[in-house]
Order: C-alpha cells, then structure tokens, then sequence
C-alpha cells in the first residue's frame, strides 16, 4: 500500500518532492492534497501535476484549513515546504494529528519554535525527518568515509568556506529570505546544511559558537557608496532595470510566472524584489568560529557576492589532512528543474597522511541536485532503497544544525561567544 503524503508549501521548493512521488517513486507513494497560503500557486501547481507529470488534479486546501485537509485526506506524513518561519506551525500540527512530518531545511528559525518542535515530537512519539539531501552527495560520503576510517587520526580543525556566487547568493535578497524574521538569515537558511555536514562528519555537536556578520555588498547603501544607483523595488516590467545584471523578469520564465507573477494579486508577494533596494536584514558576509563536544574546532566563512558557486573545505587531524574543492551549478529557485540546484560541475577530494605521499581519492561523480544527493535521499525516502545507517537526518540533527546558526546570530548582535546549550534543552 503506497503511503500517502500531503504538502504545505507549493512555492520553488516543493517540486523536488512532487517530481519525485509523481515519478519514479509513484508505486510506493501517492500525494493526496496540497496546502498553502495562495490558491493561484496551487492551482499551477495542479497544472505541473496534470499536463507535466501525468498525475490527477489534488484537493487544495489554504493554510487555514490545514487541520481540516489532515481530516479529510488522512496523510500518513506532511512534507512541510512553506516559508521557513512557519515551520514549526505545520509541524507541530501535523504531529499531534497523528502524521509523520518530512521538513525542508531549516527546520525552523529560532530557539522557542525549535524548541516548541522537540517538544512535540516527545509528547506525540512521531518522527521529524530534516531533509539534508547533502549528506548524500557522493563527495561528501566518501569524507565522512574517511574520517570515521581513522585516515587523518583524530580530527582537531575544520576550516569551511562557502560560496555564493552573484546568480545564486544574490536571490536570497529578491525573496521573502532577505527579511531575517522569515528566515534567520543565511546562517540559518542556508548555512544549516553546511553546519549539518560538519556534525556529520565529525560525528559530534557544536558547543560554543562566536561570529561576525554584516550587510556589506547588497542594499541601497553599499550600492550606493559604489556608485550605482538602482531607484526601483521591483525589477519585473520597470524600465530602469533593463541594464540591471542583478534584474529577473518573472514574466520571463514560465515556472516564476506561474508560481509568483500571476499569483501576486493574491498576497502581494513580490519575488523580484531590487537586491539593492532598501529593507534588507540579513547578512551577506559572515565569519564564524565554532568549538565541538570532541573539542574540535572550525573556522567557518559564507559570503554571497562571489565569482563562483560552491565550497572548499580543510579538515586536519593527528594523522593528517582531507581537502575538498566542490564548483557547483549556479541557479536561481524556480528558475529551472530541480535536478540543477547545486548541481556538481567539479569535485577534487585530496588525503594527505602526516607521513607519506599526498594522493587524489577517486569520487564518483553525482548526478542531480545537490551534488547528486537528491536523487539518493529521495530514494530512501519515497522509494525501496534500504536507509544507509546514520544518513537520515532526525528532528535531533534539525536542532543541532540551526543551533550553530542560531548561535552566530546571537554572537553578531552581541559580540560574545554563544554556549549552545544554553539555547535549547536537547
């Protein structure tokens, strides 16, 4: 009997899933209804499902009737994919209604709502799967791979660097991202999924946590002090924009017009907002130092103005050292299919023991989304695949992930160092 799975959250992010049960994982998963906050997005999404997929048109429920949709469909898990901040909201109800809840990352925003989330899952005895599609990107297996095989001794340092480049990093500011009560920022948002690979990894948690972090290349004053002057707020169909580099047009592409141009009228929402605009609270370069339980320590650096996508990462240890270079596709969400998010384009994995000849360590080359993760994870998750034992990401590693984030938020309002477990009781 295929499990049944409902969706809040028909925006970019949500198609990955419903791609996936639709197509080749259709025998042991069916969708049965979609919930979100814009009925023009859901009935696109319908479209997609019919015309595209070749799937039958699913109830629709606003976000006001979540309770009512979980009634009558009777979902065995809700894939949580709304606005980061609203999380907690969906998880926490679809929990005590009786579901299992999968969620994208970041499992939420801030201490209380992760907090509140830990709290649900103990009183209800349901699970909370944390979608961390990385973890399963072939380059990032064969590290922990060699970690946990002893192949630099006992891990002592990490340092991690982050790149966004000016395609990708620069969409954060067109979205409702670009407002940090949405979604604590990219130290939360985005570095979630960096801060979980290092746990995973390490096969540790973050202890204490001290960052800096500022606006310092997007927004209307560091456009300005350079010298350009955008005065619009919006890009779509304003003429000034035309020679704007940092410009989308939402009419342009056939999936941002579906889910946004044509279901503005509804909310209002704008997703092509000026990157140099004014409004903007989160950071787009951070620094951050993080010390772990197995007293290792990381450097950690994000920043979103770069001229290419993807990360570099040192881990150094009593035996040695572990060098991955990853470029990765630039795309913008919904600007394409999701098998292009964070798509691998190069992978150089290098060991170098403290003692002998450095050596290349052949990767297998990942297909899809995120380094070829997506493919795997949604296999384990929607399909037959047998889980790979430590790989699934539970409502735990949610938690741990967004605390280091969390933390470092914390650190740059304050300037003091962060005792993550001050923050939540795990």
């Amino acid at each position: 009997m295929p499990k049944a799975y409902a969706i809040v959250g028909t925006g970019g992010r949500a198609r990955m899933f419903y791609e996936s049960i639709l197509g080749p994982h259709r025998d042991h998963a069916k969708l049965v209804a979609l919930c979100d906050t814009n009925q023009t997005r859901m009935d696109y999404t319908n479209r997609v499902i019919v015309e595209e997929l070749s799937g039958e048109k699913l109830p629709t429920y606003k976000a006001d009737a979540f309770a009512t949709m979980i009634a009558e469909r009777k979902p065995d898990t809700v894939i949580v994919t709304s606005i980061d901040r609203t999380h907690h909201h969906y998880i926490i109800a679809a929990l005590e209604a009786g579901c299992d809840v999968i969620t994208e990352k970041p499992m939420t925003t801030d201490p209380e709502k992760c907090q509140a989330i830990l709290d649900a899952v103990e009183r209800t005895g349901r699970n909370v799967r944390v979608t961390f599609n990385y973890r399963y990107a072939p380059h990032n297996s064969a590290l922990r791979e060699l970690i946990a095989e002893g192949a630099i001794g006992q891990v002592t340092s990490v340092h991690f660097e982050w790149l966004l480049d000016t395609r990708h990093g620069a969409d954060y500011f067109r979205r409702w991202h670009r407002d940090k009560r949405n979604s604590g920022g990219l130290m939360v948002h985005k570095s979630t999924h960096h801060f979980d690979l290092v746990n995973f990894w390490l096969g540790s948690q973050p202890d204490t946590v001290f960052g800096m972090g500022d606006l310092k290349f997007y927004g209307r004053a560091n456009a300005e002090e350079r010298g350009v002057f955008t005065p619009y707020t919006r890009t779509t169909g304003v003429a000034a924009a035309k020679g704007d580099k940092f410009a989308i047009d939402l009419t342009a592409n056939p999936v941002q017009k579906g889910l946004y141009w044509e279901a503005e009228k509804e909310d209002g929402y704008q997703r092509d907002q000026n990157v140099f605009g004014d409004g903007i609270s989160i950071e787009d370069t951070m620094s951050v130092m993080v010390r772990y339980r197995n007293k290792a320590v990381m450097t950690y650096s994000l920043y979103a103005y770069a001229p290419w996508e993807g990360f570099n990462v040192a881990i150094n240890g009593t035996g040695g050292r572990l060098e991955l270079t990853v470029h990765e596709n630039s795309y913008i969400n919904a600007g394409a299919g999701s098998e292009t998010e964070g798509a691998a384009k190069g992978v150089k994995l290098y060991h170098f023991p403290l003692h002998g000849e450095p050596r290349v360590v052949p990767v297998k080359h990942g297909e899809g989304g995120h380094g070829g993760g997506d493919k795997i994870m949604l296999e384990e998750i929607f399909g037959n695949a047998t889980p790979r034992p430590g790989y699934g990401a539970n409502h735990r590693d949610g938690a741990l992930s967004i605390l280091t984030g969390i933390a470092a938020n914390k650190s740059f309002a304050t300037g003091l160092p962060v005792d993550v477990k001050t923050l939540v009781k795990l």
